[in-house]
């Protein structure tokens, strides 16, 4: 069997649309490396207190929460293309905002409006690797959209890295401009929604009429408990995420570690996710059993993190939870496409993606106020017995999520 083969293995079979958003989303990626930099910006450029770094980026979190929303509708209502390069485009303008301000004040304005774009990419994209792919493919589907971003990370923080020595804001300015590239790629590469339905609709074979009355049906998202019950999950999952990519430059600046660090940690934990997809069998779990392993490494990572007095260290955390990552982020996605009939499925996975504004919104409070009274320590215990609580806890999750 050729490399190449070797590599791709557990992909091929999946449609053009996957690779193209999988290439479009690597290619954001590249740049997407501002939000661990946005603490250290507002503190460092603009002279924010710890305080009001805290509430600034809680602000941005709480406008992430309808962006995702607004995704979903317009996902199911205008077309997943044109919400694709929609969000895009206006995060790209944020981030130029934020490179161009002068004030504090001006940069929390860009920051609002960033946060007021930044999720509405996530539902469309998502629920179109959904859309022309089977159940049983969906988890080789993520899968390879989560290998392309660890892949474009390793450029990421590598080039964060080099431009952290100079002025911040180039981090932004170069965001911006990953973003306009991912949004022509969308536009000009992908087909339309009307054309992706009839290309589905012809491989699986003959369409089975719909019903008048069942086509018009609204489906009321907020009904459905399993959904609110993995969107709960996913919450305290997505705050520990976030808790690692706000808390960690601040813990690096406080323990006067350099901040280019920050830039190497990233590319480490996106070579590690790169190298596990293929030394471990993770397609051969089942979602619940990943789940598990992943939240049992991500506290490993986050314990040796706690006792880090170095950056050698610190990359040794990064690559445990960067293990646990892989076992866990994929199958929320698969677990929340699943549930999700085809007619409402943006809408499925932008209320379930609603656990990243969540998290988005808290995570800045509790880093902040954790680093402020307990220090580095007790931030990453905290958050250490929360991922082995949630390790504990996944039978009794399977038990409530299985199928009426």
């Amino acid at each position: 069997m050729s490399a190449v083969a070797t590599l791709t293995g557990p992909w091929r079979g999946l449609s053009r649309t996957v690779w193209i958003l999988v290439v479009a989303r690597a290619v954001n990626r590249i740049g997407a490396f501002t939000l661990p930099f946005l603490g250290v910006v507002l503190t460092v450029e603009f002279g924010a207190s710890l305080g009001q770094t805290g509430l600034i980026l809680a602000v941005f979190g709480a406008a992430t929460i309808p962006s995702r929303l607004l995704g979903g509708q317009l996902a199911d209502r205008l077309g997943r293309r044109l919400t694709i390069v929609l969000g895009l485009s206006g995060c790209a303008i944020a981030q130029l905002w934020i490179a161009l301000s002068h004030t504090l004040w001006s940069a929390v304005l860009a920051t609002i409006l960033l946060g007021l774009a930044f999720e509405i990419y996530e539902p469309p994209s998502q629920a179109m690797i959904a859309d022309v792919t089977e159940p049983s493919d969906r988890p080789a589907a993520y899968g390879l959209y989560s290998a392309a971003l660890a892949a474009a990370g390793v450029l990421a923080g590598l080039l964060a890295a080099a431009i952290s020595h100079g002025d911040l804001r180039w981090l932004f300015v170069a965001d911006a401009i990953t973003c306009l590239s991912c949004a022509a790629l969308v536009a000009l590469a992908l087909q339309s929604d009307a054309r992706l339905g009839t290309d589905k609709a012809t491989a699986a074979g003959p369409a089975v009429p719909v019903p008048p009355d069942e086509r018009q049906q609204v489906v009321s998202v907020w009904r459905d408990r399993r959904l609110l019950l993995l969107l709960a999950g996913g919450t305290i999952f997505a705050t520990i995420y976030m808790q690692i990519i706000i808390g960690l430059p601040l813990t690096l600046l406080e323990q006067g570690l350099p901040k280019s660090g920050i830039g190497i940690i990233l590319a480490i934990s996106a070579i590690t996710l790169i190298a596990a997809q293929r030394l471990l069998r993770v397609q051969n779990l089942d979602d619940f059993r990943s789940i598990s392993i992943g939240y049992v490494l991500l506290a490993a990572g986050l314990v040796v993190c706690a006792v880090a007095g170095s950056l050698a260290v610190f990359v040794i955390a990064a690559i445990l939870w960067s293990l646990g990552d892989l076992f866990l982020l994929t199958r929320y996605l698969t677990q929340a496409s699943g549930l999700a009939p085809d007619q409402a499925r943006g809408r499925y996975l932008a209320v379930f993606g609603l656990s990243w504004g969540i998290a988005t919104t808290i995570a800045p409070l509790t880093v902040t106020q954790l680093l402020e009274s307990a220090g580095p320590r007790g931030l990453w215990l905290t958050s250490a017995a929360v991922a082995v609580a949630l390790a504990v806890l996944q039978p009794w999750f399977r038990k409530r999520l299985a199928p009426a």
